[in-house]
């Protein structure tokens, strides 16, 4: 399934609102202007709304990508696309890709 492909300024939020950011785009490739990131690189999350126990499983800290682009790939590495799945620790959600850049699709 084709996707754009996703970059350091996209917009990834968790399930619950909390802000995704990458802690390592690929310094190599860029679109838009912006670095790419790709499938082992882990998000770090701030701001997830979900409470801690008792109440909760939460916050969400961190996620991890399980899928990425099939055939396209960035430094060895499957490159991020809209489409991707992750899962954030310690709850086992997932995260959503809002928003990115609209000029460069990936499989």
């Amino acid at each position: 399934m084709p996707g754009f492909v996703v970059h350091e300024g996209a917009t990834v939020l968790c399930l619950h609102g909390g802000q995704a950011t990458p802690t390592a785009p690929n310094p190599r490739v860029s679109v838009s202007g912006q670095k790419i990131t790709v499938q082992p690189v882990p998000y770090t999350i701030a701001g997830c709304a979900l409470p801690p126990p008792p109440n909760g499983n939460g916050p969400c800290v961190s996620a991890s990508w399980t899928t990425g682009a099939l055939r396209v790939k960035a430094s060895g590495q499957p490159v991020l696309i809209q489409g991707a799945q992750a899962v954030c620790a310690p709850t086992g959600t997932g995260v959503t890709v809002v928003a990115t850049q609209t000029r460069v699709k990936a499989t």
